[in-house]
């Protein structure tokens, strides 16, 4: 909506061009036209659009990755732990502030449906599963350490790089060593 504003389109215009169903309404101040494709993220749009400086995290990284059959209620999401906690009506989402060093490392963007989504890698995921395995449950860190040795491009050294920043390289040295 800000940037419909910013162009010289009033909320009147906008609110009748959604009555009408030309435009579809995603979740609060966020629209897109109704004649478009269907959206094949319509959660991870919406929580990019309104969170920016939020990245996707735990289940949802994993689903994304597809490093889990696991299928994430929430959009789980990470912020920066001196930053408001973000509140959206919907997709439900599940936010953790992370410190300085865990939330800045293994960031990537990825397109989705158009979008630019920040998604934590492969490699950082697992290690945050390591570190958050009481909250996601041992059977899903398990299930992901698993599926990511049967992918391409495995780099196990930098598991071992993030795991050492993180403090979790302890807890998962055993699972790594079983990948090699």
């Amino acid at each position: 909506m800000a940037d419909a504003i910013r162009l010289g389109i009033s909320r009147n215009s906008l609110y009748s061009l959604r009555d009408t169903g030309q435009l579809e309404q995603l979740a609060r101040g966020l629209y897109r036209l109704a004649d478009m494709p269907p959206l094949g993220s319509p959660d991870l749009v919406t929580v990019a659009q309104k969170v920016p400086h939020g990245v996707l995290y735990l289940l949802s990284a994993l689903a994304f990755h597809e490093l889990t059959t696991q299928i994430p209620h929430e959009v789980w999401i990470a912020v920066p732990r001196n930053s408001e906690p973000p509140r959206l009506a919907y997709p439900p989402i599940r936010a953790a502030r992370l410190r300085d060093v865990a939330y800045r490392i293994g960031i990537e963007e990825h397109r989705v449906d158009d979008i630019d989504v920040r998604i934590y890698c492969r490699e950082k995921t697992i290690v945050d599963c390591f570190c958050r395995r009481n909250e996601v449950g041992i059977d899903v860190v398990v299930e992901s350490v698993k599926a990511y040795r049967s992918q391409q491009n495995r780099n196990v050294d930098l598991i071992m790089e993030y795991a050492k920043q993180l403090r979790a390289a302890t807890a998962i040295r055993p699972y790594l060593e079983a990948l090699a």
